[in-house]
């Protein structure tokens, strides 16, 4: 059995763990995005592919979430000690390897999928039947584009009206991380989006997959980047194999991060069944063919199914591995049915 995942970092990592622990025979292929990488210290950062690599890898710090266990910090100290910015984003020592590495493999003139696979050598083995793939090989960043505090100090005050306030994009990670996600989000922009091409062996997973799984990371910063890489949309549209998503909104709530602060800006509500519609049914254009949401949006189901899209509910959470794989196996079974 051929099953290809499409996911983001946290999240994402703990839904693949799920999959391996309830078809532990299955061939995996997890095409995680890449559109939240940076270059920071002349270095380049992946931190989905680092998080889904190091959790599946046995290397995550679980209590975190990301990064690596049993991490120190004494590098990030001594830049701060010498004024280097950015200081907000932390580099492990341990984690500052892998950066190296796959920065040295860059410059090579290896590609990221090559760099992947080569930094996977350590972490995953043949025997684990489980690839990591990036989205691209190509640059493509997410920017979030926000007010710009300036304008209302150079005015005394707030702009009196929308036309007044000048915006700025700034990278993802300094909305997520720097920022906590707290200014209005007015807009995501996919900067290199257009001319990007799918990695290679991504969209021949996407083919030959028995089984397509849309994790429940982010929509917007996480699912939205890898469905916009031309060809992999149509690629998920496309296949034989049934396609199932899974919500990471709870009860009007995210269960990890903050898609409360992304969704609104692009025009989805903050609930289940919004996130679903915005997915869409394969029959009418969309990437699902069913929609797995929580016990605690269950009244959500017959509305998306007299939508036209397929949907069930079961309980969600991803407390450990088998929890998880035990939902993923009951909503695949919902949509089968």
């Amino acid at each position: 059995m051929q099953i290809a995942i499409l996911a983001g970092g946290v999240g994402g990592s703990r839904f693949v763990r799920g999959v391996r622990h309830g078809y532990p025979d299955a061939e995996l292929t997890v095409v995680v995005n890449t559109a939240d990488d940076i270059m920071l210290h002349g270095l380049h950062i992946s931190p989905d592919l680092d998080t889904m690599m190091y959790s599946l890898g046995g290397g995550i710090d679980a209590e975190r979430g990301w990064g690596r266990s049993e991490e120190t910090w004494r590098t990030s100290a001594e830049l701060a000690a010498y004024g280097v910015e950015p200081s907000w984003f932390g580099l492990g020592d341990l984690d500052l390897a892998t950066h190296l590495v796959r920065t040295q493999m860059l410059d090579a003139g290896y590609p990221l999928s090559a760099v992947t696979q080569a930094l996977c050598t350590r972490w995953l083995h043949d025997s684990d039947h489980l690839r990591l793939l990036p989205m691209t090989d190509d640059r493509v960043e997410t920017h979030i584009v926000i007010d710009d505090p300036a304008t209302s100090a150079e005015s005394g005050g707030p702009p009196s009206d929308a036309a007044e306030r000048r915006q700025r994009a700034v990278h993802f990670q300094e909305y997520w991380v720097k920022l906590h996600a707290e200014p209005e989000a007015r807009q995501v922009l996919l900067v290199g989006i257009d001319t990007a091409r799918p990695a290679p062996g991504v969209i021949e997973a996407i083919n030959a997959a028995d089984l397509v799984l849309i994790a429940p990371s982010n929509p917007v910063v996480s699912i939205g980047p890898v469905l916009a890489v031309p060809g992999i949309g149509a690629a998920v549209r496309g296949t034989r194999a049934p396609v199932i998503g899974f919500s990471g909104i709870i009860g009007g709530a995210p269960v990890l991060g903050m898609a409360h602060r992304l969704l609104p800006a692009i025009g989805v509500q903050t609930d289940a069944e919004s996130v679903g519609r915005h997915y869409g049914s394969r029959r009418d254009g969309g990437v699902l063919d069913a929609w797995i949401v929580d016990n605690a949006d269950a009244a959500a189901v017959p509305r998306l199914t007299e939508a036209g899209l397929a949907a069930g509910s079961t309980d969600l959470i991803m407390s450990e591995p088998a929890a998880t794989a035990e939902f993923i196996q009951h909503g695949v079974k919902l949509a089968c049915e």
